[in-house]
């Protein structure tokens, strides 16, 4: 079963860099789950998706991956595009679109 090593974004509920700066090992779905005919519940078999390891480096993912002899995949990271803009911004005479309430 392969394995996927990321470095998580943060969430678009959260302001701080909390959980951002570590690499996730998370494994992929073996087989697709299945639906629990009484209940209607999903179910799987597979208790590797439940665990999700943290490393705080790329190299120490990558070395547990190739210990373990767990195939794997490496997504990296999108860079983040900051705008800086200030409050006064929105008061330019200059502005493209008119400002409203």
């Amino acid at each position: 079963m392969p394995a996927r090593i990321y470095k998580p974004a943060k969430s678009a509920t959260q302001s701080g860099l909390a959980r951002t700066k570590q690499w996730l090992l998370v494994f992929e779905q073996d087989k697709p789950r299945e639906i629990e005919p009484l209940m209607g519940w999903t179910s799987s078999g597979d208790t590797r998706q439940q665990l999700r390891l943290w490393f705080d480096s790329k190299e120490e993912a990558i070395a547990y991956a190739e210990r373990e002899g767990i195939a794997y995949r490496i997504e990296e990271p999108h860079e983040i595009k900051r705008r800086t803009m200030s409050y006064s911004d929105n008061f330019k005479f200059n502005r493209v679109g008119p400002w409203t309430h």
